[in-house]
């Protein structure tokens, strides 16, 4: 699925929630559960993401060109919301994380059930991981 697919079925998983807040809460923290666990090397400062009103821990690694990620988060909210963001962007090259634009955010209305808060803590994940997509594509094209 591209980028845009996944996104897709986020909205349409969140549309059956109605907009019940209760609901999407659950539903983020589910999410947030079925993550990999984090190993507890990978739980340091130096992956913690800046900018986050929650502690929240990113890894990147790169196999064959496709960036995968993994992340944990010290509230269950906040780790569902970073699992989104993993299910849109992990196994992708470097270039589709850096030139696509995520939409399903609005199309959810998260801000309604996230706040100010972890919308600026959502967005400061987001630009880690295009962080990350840029430092590996530059990588790719010393090599090359």
């Amino acid at each position: 699925m591209t980028i845009d697919e996944v996104q897709e079925e986020i909205i349409k998983k969140f549309s059956a929630l109605e907009g019940f807040q209760e609901m999407t809460l659950l539903y983020l923290i589910e999410l947030g559960q079925k993550l990999p666990e984090l190993k507890s090397s990978e739980r340091i400062d130096s992956n913690l993401i800046k900018g986050c009103q929650s502690k929240v821990w990113l890894v990147a690694q790169c196999k064959n060109e496709k960036i995968y990620f993994n992340a944990d988060s010290n509230t269950d909210i906040t780790k569902g919301l970073v699992s989104l963001l993993i299910s849109i962007y992990n196994g992708r090259c470097p270039d589709d994380i850096i030139s696509n634009n995520l939409f399903f955010m609005e199309k959810i209305g998260m801000s309604r059930f996230i706040g100010t808060q972890r919308t600026n803590g959502f967005s400061a994940m987001i630009n880690q991981m295009k962080s990350y997509a840029f430092g590996f594509k530059n990588k790719f094209e010393i090599r090359t």
